[in-house]
């Protein structure tokens, strides 16, 4: 998996209005792992493609009629079966992260990466996505110099209290240990 002109080579795009410019765009030096899912538990569905995109029906499903209106996007979308969805290039700022802080910078939206894996905070997350998660990883880190292994974190991490994603399904020892 390579990056050309901030895309993520042979994956599947599905572009949003649903980002801006970043204040720096040289400046990506965070990873935001994030998990998704819906309705809450479902899978395998274009239920997420249509949120990110704005074309989420609130008569669809109950749930939807709480987040139809919310305007978010991530950069990337790794679904159960490995497959990967790009909705924003990596240059521009997603809007995934929300109220958020790391190491007492705020709005970690301008200097990070968002990746969502379709799941829940209680259900395992693949083996197939985490070998896209560590792909698209090794290729963000050769193509962004301010990215490190060290500099990878949960959406909890960067908004406690408010967010629990990607959860204690999330194995940070496994993901980890792949990257090295």
């Amino acid at each position: 998996m390579n990056i050309d002109q901030h895309w993520l080579t042979d994956t599947t795009r599905c572009v949003t209005s649903n980002f801006d410019d970043r204040f720096d765009s040289t400046d990506i030096s965070l990873l935001v792992i994030h998990c998704i899912s819906l309705p809450p538990g479902q899978f395998d569905n274009p239920y997420i493609d249509q949120l990110f995109c704005n074309q989420l029906d609130a008569d669809e499903h109950p749930y939807f009629k709480e987040i139809c209106h919310l305007e978010v996007s991530a950069h990337v979308l790794i679904k159960r079966d490995g497959s990967c969805v790009q909705y924003v290039p990596f240059n521009k700022r997603a809007w995934h992260a929300g109220k958020s802080a790391y190491q007492g910078r705020e709005r970690c939206n301008d200097f990070s990466i968002g990746i969502e894996l379709e799941g829940t905070e209680t259900i395992d997350y693949t083996e197939q996505q985490y070998i896209q998660l560590v792909a698209v990883i090794s290729a963000l880190l050769k193509a962004y110099p301010n990215l490190s292994t060290q500099r990878i974190t949960g959406h909890s991490d960067i908004a406690p209290g408010r967010k629990i994603d990607p959860g204690a399904s999330f194995d940070w020892q496994k993901l980890l240990g792949m990257l090295n």
